[in-house]
């Protein structure tokens, strides 16, 4: 995010969750450009920056009814045929 001009009305709450489910281990870092750890309400911030990085990866084994790769049963990749299964790739989200 970057921003020319950057002011809070309220002090911001912030987490990072990795809600669901399957073992994993996850990371995040962000790397902020003029701007304290702790940001004040009511104070403008000018050429602000924050750039926020994720990884995260499964460790457990398969969930019932799915394989290492992502698929199931049938199309779509299991149960439903929802977006559980996505992939990612060190370069982001698979875009097949």
């Amino acid at each position: 995010m970057r921003s020319d001009r950057l002011r809070f009305v309220e002090d911001p709450l912030t987490a990072v969750g990795f809600p669901g489910t399957g073992k994993r281990t996850s990371t995040s870092r962000s790397e902020r450009g003029n701007l304290p750890d702790k940001v004040v309400a009511g104070e403008e911030y000018r050429d602000a920056s924050v750039t926020y990085r994720l990884a995260t990866r499964l460790t457990g084994p398969p969930e019932n009814g799915r394989d290492r790769q992502g698929g199931g049963e049938g199309e779509g990749g299991g149960e439903g045929g929802d977006d559980t299964n996505a992939r990612t790739s060190p370069s982001g989200p698979d875009q097949s």
